[in-house]
């Protein structure tokens, strides 16, 4: 080798090495990975095109996304119609971003190095507003990394609605296996919500069944309710699409217990008890499923304190339906897109199941599955295990510890818990 081609070697392997081959870029959309913080959750103001544009300077905005490693990130914002101020704080830094005015540009934050696996929270505060008021308008928060082999989760499109499902956040189920050759006519399961795991959007199902659900949402800061509801053998999102042999109907329903159509997530019967459900307090479920030798299934719910009077919540008649209890399990959901950063949390134990000839069986195995936010990597704050006799499941809150949808739990037996009901007892309405 000659000392010219010697020398122009080395000097192409200097530049080489001075441009990592593992250099990586993500852009994180805003709209789907984005909640308001301060003062609170509430309304994320994005356009159509999905940029966040705001004007109060109290107002935080903190956006979400996971690594799977240690790294060092430079930041910057995809942002337009600028001439203002906004600040960016992440971990214990904060940086100062000026947009310029005009189309969508990148605007570099700075660089910040993160110790550990897990959730990164990106906070973007206003300081000073342009000519119309706003803190311009942002579309996603671009991050660039050298770290080799890093990989970021987060709600990458929206493709199929998933801003809107992302920003929910995952949904979690446990499956209790049924025993095998048993005609199953009853399911008992005891539900506490620990206190400070109860924000609004939360729906803690107890009973699940095949054909429905049973358990307790709250709604607002002031209302709260304990829902079943019972799905038509017709698909359909429209309730007023239903033919009239394939309705639910309203056999029976408790004292102020509303009882109704509804749609939206398939159609069929809803019942719902606007009740003053607290943290920290047990309640008990009891579901009865009944085929009539004619067709048609009845689903019966009640409901109380584990020492408390039961009350009747509904019972409902399923067209074209000729089944025992199916499908036993419970699961946890966010139907509140802006309270999605939230974490949420519920315990599930003493869960038993009654034959038709009159024995009760300890249900103690439930295998742990997410939807598809969790499935698809869109979020990964869930968590489901089991604490002594009781099953727990959570999600929200960017937590890094998920639990691998899938797994099998088993909690401590509680023989000397086997319910005791008066069935003849139990309020019918």
């Amino acid at each position: 080798m000659t000392l010219v081609k010697a020398a122009l070697f080395k000097s192409l392997l200097a530049a080489a090495l001075l441009v990592p081959a593992t250099a990586a870029e993500w852009s994180v959309p805003v709209a789907g990975n984005t909640y308001r913080t301060e003062p609170g959750p509430g309304r994320l103001p994005v356009d159509r095109e999905g940029a966040l544009q705001w004007g109060d300077e109290s107002e935080r905005y903190t956006l979400y996304f996971r690594l799977d490693r240690p790294a060092v990130l430079d930041l910057s914002l995809e942002a337009a119609d600028g001439a203002s101020e906004v600040r960016v704080a992440v971990r214990d830094q904060v940086f100062s971003v000026k947009p310029e005015p005009g189309d969508f540009q990148r605007h570099p934050a700075g660089r910040v190095e993160v110790p550990k696996a897990g959730y990164l929270a990106v906070s973007l505060g206003g300081v000073a507003t342009n000519e119309a008021g706003r803190f311009g308008r942002i579309r996603s928060l671009v991050v660039d990394s050298d770290t080799e082999g890093l990989t970021l989760d987060y709600v990458k499109s929206n493709e199929g609605r998933m801003f809107y499902w992302g920003r929910r956040g995952p949904s979690v189920h446990l499956n209790y296996p049924l025993p095998k050759g048993r005609e199953i006519e009853y399911a008992y399961s005891e539900l506490t919500v620990p206190e400070g795991e109860d924000p609004i959007g939360s729906y803690f199902m107890a009973n699940g069944f095949g054909q429905g659900y049973f358990g307790l949402q709250v709604k607002s800061p002031t209302e709260r309710w304990v829902l079943f509801s019972v799905w038509s053998p017709f698909r359909t999102n429209n309730p007023k699409e239903v033919p009239e042999e394939d309705r639910v109907l309203t056999l029976a329903h408790g004292e102020d217990v509303v009882a109704r159509k509804f749609g939206g997530e398939g159609s069929g019967g809803q019942s719902f008890l606007r009740y003053p459900w607290k943290a920290g307090t047990t309640y008990r479920f009891l579901t009865k499923v009944t085929p009539d030798g004619e067709g048609r299934t009845t689903y019966t719910g009640w409901f109380g304190e584990k020492d408390g009077e039961w009350m009747l919540i509904a019972s409902f008649r399923r067209p074209k339906t000729d089944t025992w209890l199916t499908g036993f399990h419970s699961f946890l959901e966010n139907f509140a897109p802006d309270y999605g950063a939230l974490g949420r949390k519920g315990l599930h134990g003493n869960q038993w199941v009654r034959d038709h000839q009159g024995t009760w069986h300890e249900l103690t195995r439930a295998r742990f599955t997410g939807d598809g936010t969790a499935r698809g990597r869109h979020r990964l704050d869930y968590a489901g295990g089991t604490d002594g006799d009781t099953f727990f499941m959570r999600n929200g809150g960017f937590f890094d510890e998920p639990v691998e949808i899938g797994s099998w739990l088993e909690r401590t037996p509680t023989p000397e818990d086997q319910p005791e009901i008066a069935f003849e007892k139990l309020p019918r309405g």
